[in-house]
């Protein structure tokens, strides 16, 4: 399994940064884009759950989500998946995060 699905029912998210466009490469940004051709984004969440635990993840999604730092929203199909790579003998490893949608709270409780 290449995505795990990532259960959001428990978590209150808040938007931390601005979506801004995902680089490639830093040093001639070049901007990230989905199979499609579409540019992919990145926004930073925090994610609260009810015992006050928060965690700082960076979502990555199609296109510019339109929310605002401090917003409270929801990831839309939020995935999670692992990923390693090896640069200069040096190996590094982590989990992304991916999302269908990044909507506000408003918008999500009105769908």
């Amino acid at each position: 399994m290449r995505n795990i699905p990532v259960d959001t029912s428990a978590l209150t998210f808040v938007c931390v940064s601005p979506p801004r466009p995902k680089l490639v490469n830093q040093d001639t940004g070049e901007i990230k884009r989905d199979k499609n051709g579409d540019d992919v984004y990145q926004v930073g969440l925090s994610a609260a759950n009810e015992l006050g635990r928060v965690d700082l993840v960076n979502v990555a999604i199609t296109g510019d989500p339109g929310v605002a730092v401090g917003q409270i929203v929801t990831p839309v199909g939020l995935v999670g998946f692992y990923w390693e790579q090896t640069i200069n003998g040096e190996k590094r490893a982590g989990v992304s995060f991916r999302a269908e949608q990044i909507v506000p709270v408003t918008a999500a409780a009105a769908a």
